[in-house]
C-alpha cells in the first residue's frame, strides 16, 4: 500500500493505492499559507475495516507537521479520527 499526495492549485489529496488499483482517497483545500481543510475521505468497499481511512488522515497529519500548517476537518470521518486520537490534536486549527 502507498499514499501518494497531490496538488494542483487551491486542492490537493491523498490517494491510496494498492497493487495499482485505488483503494482509498482524502481531498483537502488549502486555505492560506498556513491551513488546508479537510473535506472528504472515502475508502473502497473492499478495504473497510482496515484502517486504511485513518492511514489517510495520519497522512494528512505528518503532511501539516512537516509544513508548519493546521488542519480543520469538515470532513465528518476525519472530524471523527481527530476526536478518537488525542495525539494527533496538535494539527488542529
Amino acid at each position: 500500500m502507498e499514499i501518494i499526495q497531490t496538488e494542483s492549485g487551491n486542492k490537493g489529496k491523498f490517494t491510496a493505492i494498492d497493487n495499482g488499483i485505488q483503494a482509498g482517497l482524502m481531498t483537502y483545500s488549502i486555505a492560506g499559507e498556513d491551513k488546508i481543510i479537510i473535506d472528504h475521505t472515502e475508502v473502497s468497499p473492499a478495504y473497510n475495516g482496515t484502517g486504511l481511512g485513518k492511514k489517510l488522515v495520519v497522512a494528512g497529519v505528518e503532511f501539516a507537521r512537516q509544513n508548519n500548517i493546521k488542519i480543520l476537518p469538515l470532513c465528518p470521518f476525519a472530524r471523527g479520527v481527530f476526536a478518537r486520537n488525542k495525539d494527533l490534536r496538535d494539527v488542529l486549527v
